[in-house]
Parts: structure tokens; sequence; C-alpha cells
């Protein structure tokens, strides 16, 4: 997860309320582990080396403070992926994922884990979003570092870390473990940079997510059998759909804006409608190449200004707090919602089979595009004293048993989502969403992913358009300032 919600990538996601058997999934987890682990990469002479003396030969991050970024890592002919072979070892590992379900799911793991792999005990550090941000950035400047780190993927994070040499290129790993063949392109891609940090998206791997989010519109099906409506399946039926709302004299769509970031969220997947995915990936990852005073931008900017002006986001979503608009509209206030996967939990508890969920409609190029991400990678420290080790477990939380342990567990998996979707109700329909957007279509970087300052001066200017204080050309016109002076300092 990243910071595309206020300054916290947990505080929004909300699965607790979600609790199943763990048990019997962890047992298969275990099998599932051992049986995928216990194949040897030894492509080359290293092959007869010990697993321990290899361990320690191979240990990234000799060169951790290269002024050039990025810390090495090992070949996939270097890398040994039999945990059982590395001897005796303590594994740290710091971790955000401190919420009922999502720590549930993690326990499990590690219990999977060490059960596989007596040799290996898992000291795992959990804590909050916030502190682990704050001692990740501590931790990687010292020499006592964690061998396992979820870090947050945004610029302001991973992309400093990474230039600063502090994480391991996980490229090695990626090869020895198949992860390139398990992972879509569009989800590792929220994880790569180049080695000295300059562009995301592309270059190496630095991190492994666990779960997935997606952008989308939630609809009240009872809403749109009153009004005689289907649940849209092009963009031009998505606005002929607001204006039949406000005609039947219901809310199109419910805004909670006070905090400025909710914005972005819907002009996310509107954005879409107008700017191709080839656009909107370096204006959001922060790589040149874009320009947001585009005639293509100022059409997606001008149709929120139109949307806010006729009232289809209420009377005043500037002044209406986020969860006070998400839980307004489980109320009926509003037919349609446009936000994060991670909502429908919430509101499902309430709404019942009412709530519904959908992947926007295919975009400008033809293809479902809609701004999403995942759960914070897993990364390995380029100081790491374990990192075959650590390549192993974050292996083992990514393996195709361990996202069934995740979705049983109430969280949404990365891999195999719509496979692994609930039989029936909104989370079948993020589930599936998920997968198409991920697998089929552009899965869009969250747009404050692109700078440092970004959040702020995005969540600003798309208020302003709302509040019909800053026109769009003007709005366009700070977004590129913000985005041009970044790209241009290379």
């Amino acid at each position: 997860m990243t910071v595309h919600k206020p300054a916290s990538a947990s505080t929004m996601c909300h699965h607790g309320a979600l609790r199943h058997s763990i048990a019997a999934v962890a047992a298969r987890t275990q099998e599932d582990t051992m049986r995928r682990q216990s194949r040897r990469h030894f492509l080359g002479s290293s092959a007869a080396v010990g697993g321990v003396g290899l361990l320690a030969a191979c240990a990234p991050g000799s060169d951790s403070g290269a002024s050039d970024g990025g810390g090495s890592g090992p070949a996939a002919s270097d890398v040994e992926t039999d945990p059982a072979a590395m001897g005796e070892i303590t594994l740290k590992v710091w971790d955000q994922e401190v919420r009922g379900a999502q720590n549930d799911a993690i326990e499990s793991l590690v219990d999977a884990f060490e059960k596989a792999y007596p040799n290996i005990t898992v000291d795992r550090v959990k804590q909050s979003f916030d502190d682990l941000q704050q001692q990740s950035g501590l931790a990687l400047s010292g020499n006592d570092v964690p061998d396992v780190l979820q870090v947050n993927n945004a610029r302001g994070d991973m992309g400093e870390f990474v230039k600063a040499g502090q994480l391991t290129d996980l490229t090695g790993y990626a090869e020895a473990y198949g992860w390139e063949d398990r992972f879509p392109t569009s989800v590792l891609s929220k994880a790569r940079y180049s080695a000295d940090g300059v562009t995301f998206g592309e270059g190496p791997l630095w991190g492994l997510p666990q779960t997935g989010e997606v952008c989308g519109i939630y609809y009240s099906a009872k809403k749109l059998k009153a009004l005689g409506a289907k649940p849209p399946t092009t963009w031009d039926e998505v606005y002929a759909l607001v204006e039949a709302a406000q005609e039947a004299g219901e809310l199109p769509i419910k805004l909670g804006n006070l905090e400025q970031w909710p914005a972005l969220h819907l002009f996310g997947p509107l954005q879409a409608d107008f700017v191709t995915a080839e656009t909107i990936v370096p204006l959001a990852m922060g790589n040149a190449g874009a320009d947001w005073t585009s005639e293509e931008n100022l059409a997606a900017l001008t149709r929120l200004a139109d949307w806010a002006s006729s009232g289809a986001l209420g009377d005043s979503p500037n002044g209406l707090a986020y969860d006070t608009a998400w839980a307004e509209y489980t109320e009926g206030s509003g037919v349609l919602l446009i936000g994060g996967s991670w909502l429908g939990p919430d509101m499902g508890a309430v709404m019942g089979e009412d709530l519904r969920f959908m992947a926007p409609p295919a975009g400008v190029d033809g293809t479902i595009a809609t701004t999403g991400g995942t759960g914070l990678p897993f990364a390995i420290p380029a100081k790491a004293a374990n990192a075959d080790a650590a390549a192993a477990y974050i292996d083992h939380l990514t393996s195709d048993t361990a996202m069934e342990l995740i979705a049983e567990a109430g969280g949404m998996p990365v891999l195999r989502t719509a496979e692994l979707a609930p039989a029936s109700g909104v989370n079948k329909d993020i589930y599936e969403a998920f997968d198409a957007v991920s697998n089929d279509g552009e899965l869009l970087p969250y747009l404050d992913y692109a700078t440092p300052t970004f959040a702020d001066t995005a969540g600003a200017a798309l208020q302003q358009v709302i509040g019909g204080e800053s026109e769009p050309a003007a709005a366009a016109e700070e977004l590129q300032t913000d985005y041009g002076d970044f790209t241009a300092e290379g």
C-alpha cells in the first residue's frame, strides 16, 4: 500500500471485520512452501557451496553507500532457495500489518514458515504505518537493519532508499523464484525504480507485495433499478446515469473531499476516459515526457469542474469529511461513489447485496485503466545479514496458498484474485475488478506518486476546481509546475 491516502497507507483499509478460519489454509501454506522452496536454483558452479557460506558470500549491500544508488543483489545462479540449507538463522522482519485479519494472516504464515524450516526463527516486529515509516529511514542509514522490511513504494520512501543504495536489487531473486512469471507487469511496476532512483516504474525490482487495491465505481443496485438504469458499460453511460440521477432528484456521486486527497481517487479513474494510460503513467510516476496542460488533461479537469458546478457531487463536497461521506452513502445518500476497494467491507456490512462495485469502463485507449496499487512491498535492506533467507520468506508470503490465506482472512490478495473471490457480495465484485484491471488492463499509479509534494499540490488544485475557486486551465498549470520542476531535476 502506498501513501495515496492521507499520510498513512493503512488508515482506510478495513479488513478486520472479516475473519475466517486460518488453520486449514496455514497447513496448506506450509505444504506448498515446502514443495515449492525445496527446489534449488544453483545454476552455476556455486551449487557445491554450503548454504551458510554462500549466504554470507552473496549477502547484498557491500556497495550500499555508492553514490549512483541501488544496493547490489546476487545473480540468480548464486541464490540459495532452500531455507533448510541455510543453517541456524534468526530472521528479523519489520512490517505494518497490525490490524486484525491482516495480522492473523501474517502470523499464520510465519508459523507455517517456522514449522517448515525449524532452523529459521522469525523475529517479527509489527508497528503502525507511521511508526514504520519513521523507523525505516533511521534503521537503513545505520548498520542494524532488519532482513525484511515493508517499504512504502512512493518516491519519498522507496525511491529515496534506492537512490541512497539502501535496498537490495531483487532481480536475481525474481529470476530464481519465478516472480516475473507469477506477477502481472503492472503490479511489479509499482516496485521498480532505476538504480539511481530517477525513473519510477521501470528498472530493477525492489520489493514484492502481498495485497492489491483498485479504485472503481460503487453503486446502489436498488437506486439503479429505480432509475431504470443498468450498470454503465461505457463512460458515456456513466455521464448519462449522472444526468438521470440529477433529474430524478438523487445525488449522483457521493464525495467527501474535506481532506483533499479523496478527489484524486475520483479524478484518477475519470482521467482515463480522456488521457491514454501511456500518458498517465509518467505523469503519475513523476517520469519526464508528459504534460498536465495537454488538451486531454484539460478536458478531464473540465469534466470534473462541470460535475461539481452542476451539483452532481453534492452541495458542498469540499466541506464533507471522507469517513462521513461513505457512511452517509450507506444510509442512502448518493447513487454512485467512486473510490477505493478498501471501502467495500465496511460499506457492504451495512448495505449487503445492495452495494455493488465495478471497474470503470474502458478508457480512451480502449482498455480498462484505473487508479490502483498494491500493499506495501516487502523489501530486503542492502545491509541485511540474511538476504537469501529474507527472499525465501518473501516468496513464502506471496506464494499461491498465501494468497488463499489472505483471501480467507478478509484481505484482497494481489494474485489469483478472481479465482479466490467470495461467492457473492461486494468483495466478489472488487476481487474480479482488480483481477481484470491488473491482468488485462492497466493498473494506473496513484497520482500523488509523482513528486514528493504532489499529494499537496494535486489535492489543493482539485479541491479548488471542485469548489469553483480555480479554472481547469489554472489547475493544470499548477500540476504541471510541480511535475515539470521535479522531472527537470533529473
